[in-house]
């Protein structure tokens, strides 16, 4: 039986999690991969620190060359979060030949050239299925089951907190700020949310599954990005009544040689998979030309779902007798700088006759056709009423472009929110 020297970059939750994992499923794994793993050092700021797992103190240090100069530790994980010193770490010990098992999503996204380039040179291994999903095997799926595909469209929800909110939402009619206060009460929110409500989270993880998706590398940076702290009540009242739910979608397509990558709230029809995704799960849906659509769902965050994915990567990295690097071109990325969907517009209108006609005629100037329009029969004390129109698929650039030129008088806009799915 072969043993493993391992090592730990951090201990948090998701390291301490892996750590009992290791423990509980020791045997199992022995019988059934034929492998060892031997947890030699684990870095850490506090070695005193109590841990939520049993671990000896002699395995525990405050020097990271303790671990990424050990010579018996083939294997690093990396449970730091953040882009450094964890990027850093990572690159170091690739470039002395220790495979690293991460789900660092922000790390990856944010020096994907270069963590990649150390792991090239060296022939060293870089798994990273808990980065993206959780225990959702997608980044697998891409790498392993669709090679046979062109891959046309990847659709997700891949962030559980803001799901949460939307869900809790939708189900209650609540604000966003008293949903918001509720799941930090529980942790499902953190003290600070910007990352996971203004969907820089979920920026990452895209930026991950884009760069797999179309085999091009597609920088964070080029994702566009929203997030829901716009989002009001009647927004997802309005959507329910044409048949949408709503959602923070991360959205990635290849079309003409060009990628669009956004991730931005958005509606997708009640029949559609994603739309009964709720609460902190998450969901990803693929299209591709040979294999058609596919949905896969599960728990994306959390200590023991993240550990499961990190384990079946250490188990991958051990056995391989070669690792394999995602096929990913150098060529820099194009990327689209408009994209065609259906858009949800509502605005507060002057209950006067030709303000519907002049809204419209500037939505026609511009090439936008309005599949559906609805009025709200309550007006507020200026007389005004909420006007919904549900545009056919039209540029991003153009339905902008129209609604700059309605003039206050006419009517004032509520929301945009994109429409993908129909």
């Amino acid at each position: 039986m072969a043993h493993i020297g391992i090592g730990f970059l951090g201990c948090g939750n998701i390291g301490c999690g892996v750590y009992r994992l290791l423990e509980e499923q020791t045997h199992h794994i022995e019988q059934n991969e034929g492998v060892r793993f031997d947890v030699r050092r684990i870095l850490v700021r506090d070695t005193r620190r109590a841990r939520a797992a049993q671990i000896p103190q002699a395995m525990l240090t405050d020097r990271p060359e303790d671990v990424l100069c050990d010579p018996e530790i083939r294997i690093v994980l990396e449970f730091m979060g953040g882009e450094e010193p964890a990027a850093s770490y990572m690159i170091r010990a690739l470039s002395a030949g220790k495979s690293v098992v991460t789900a660092n999503k922000m790390a990856l996204a944010s020096r994907w050239t270069d963590i990649v380039a150390a792991a090239r040179q060296s022939g060293a291994g870089l798994y990273y299925e808990a980065s993206v999903c959780g225990a959702v095997p997608i980044l697998r799926a891409l790498n392993h089951s669709l090679q046979a595909n062109r891959v046309e469209s990847v659709t997700g929800i891949i962030n559980g907190t803001t799901n949460y909110i939307l869900s809790r939402m939708s189900r209650e009619g609540a604000s966003y700020g008293d949903v918001l206060a509720d799941a930090q009460r529980m942790g499902l929110a953190e003290p600070d949310p910007t990352a996971d409500v203004e969907g820089y989270d979920a920026a990452y993880k895209l930026s991950i599954l884009a760069t797999l998706a179309f085999h091009q590398h597609v920088p964070v940076d080029c994702v566009y990005r929203e997030g829901i702290t716009h989002v009001e009540p009647i927004d997802i009242q309005c959507g329910r009544e044409l048949g949408l739910t709503l959602k923070l979608l991360a959205v990635a397509k290849e079309k003409d040689g060009k990628i669009e990558a956004r991730v931005h709230p958005a509606f997708v029809p009640d029949r559609h998979p994603l739309a009964s995704v709720s609460d902190a799960f998450n969901a990803v849906y693929v299209r591709g030309h040979a294999c058609g659509e596919m949905m896969f769902y599960g728990r994306g965050a959390g200590d023991m779902p993240t550990a499961s994915a990190i384990v079946s990567d250490l188990i991958c990295a051990a056995s391989a007798d070669r690792h394999a690097l995602p096929a990913v071109s150098d060529e820099p990325c194009s990327v689209a700088e408009d994209w065609r969907c259906q858009h949800f517009v509502r605005m507060l209108a002057s209950d006067e006759p030709g303000v519907l006609a002049a809204v419209c005629s500037r939505f026609a100037e511009h090439g936008v056709s309005i599949e559906t329009v609805v009025q709200k029969g309550e007006r507020d004390r200026q007389g005004r009423a909420q006007l919904i129109l549900l545009t056919h698929e039209a540029s991003e650039r153009a339905v902008r472009g129209a609604l700059s030129e309605i003039g206050r008088g006419v009517a004032e806009l509520g929301s945009v929110i994109r429409v993908e799915g129909r």
